[in-house]
């Protein structure tokens, strides 16, 4: 031991305040200030972005209420994701894209039967009047006879629906078989049209009567496939016409053109 050194000497320079917090010690785990700024960043962009969507939403229901179906004219409100049952979602999906599958068929047959009428079919002048009629009256038709009825069904599960659905449903059937044969005249561009369009060579028609049969075949099995999930589903609810004629009685006619 030294015993010229003085015990009460301080290894600090006196120039340290000893009442200063220490400095703080950079933690390997802690995440760098650069980190730390971006990811608040982010967290005012995600804000930013809820914020205009939660404002759009509102300018929406103000201009239209809560009606956001069809998109460039709202009339009515459609929203599988919010409205059908989780269990049922699955499937009004499907019909919904069997519905959009038959509004694109109805803009190909048209579109098919010009070009009939300009190949010099004699009755391609009726063809394209009628197809012109069912891209304006099946669309709009099919949406409310038959998809709209079974989409409120399955939310609503009321009787009164289903037999709406399967009433317009199954003529829809026989209306999509009808246009699968594709007589001459009617407006189908269908199976008939396309292979004589194809016998005489004429290429552009029969190539898009052939997407407009293959479209009417891919709707009318789809729906038909669903028509018997959707039988079986109401047989297994107990719906019948009694249920049915109580709850007209019980809601009015009303009420099932409403969302309520």
């Amino acid at each position: 031991m030294n015993y010229n050194q003085n015990p009460f000497a301080s290894t600090h320079s006196l120039d340290t305040n000893p009442f200063d917090d220490p400095p703080a010690q950079q933690s390997a785990n802690q995440p760098s200030t650069a980190a730390r700024l971006e990811e608040i960043q982010r967290r005012e962009r995600d804000l930013e972005r809820r914020e205009a969507e939660i404002n759009n939403k509102a300018e929406h229901i103000r201009r239209h209420g809560r009606n956001n179906f069809p998109p460039f004219f709202p009339l009515i409100y459609h929203s599988i994701a919010e409205e059908i049952p989780e269990a049922w979602r699955p499937l009004i999906t499907r019909l919904y894209q069997l519905w959009l599958v038959l509004f694109g068929t109805l803009i190909v047959n048209m579109i098919a039967c010009i070009f009939i009428l300009t190949a010099g079919s004699p009755a391609g002048g009726s063809d394209l009047g009628a197809s012109i009629g069912y891209l304006i009256f099946i669309s709009i038709f099919s949406f409310l006879l038959w998809y709209r009825p079974i989409y409120n069904g399955f939310m609503k599960e009321q009787a009164l629906y289903y037999y709406f659905y399967f009433f317009f449903g199954g003529f829809h059937l026989l209306f999509s078989l009808y246009m699968i044969i594709g007589f001459q005249g009617t407006g189908s561009a269908g199976l008939i049209q396309t292979i004589s369009a194809f016998s005489h060579h004429f290429w552009v028609a029969g190539a898009l009567g052939l997407v407009a049969t293959v479209g009417w075949t891919v709707q009318g099995v789809g729906n038909a496939y669903y028509y018997r999930l959707i039988y079986q589903h109401h047989t297994a609810e107990g719906h019948t016409m009694a249920k049915a004629k109580t709850e007209l009685a019980s809601h009015g006619a009303k009420a099932y053109f409403t969302r309520g």
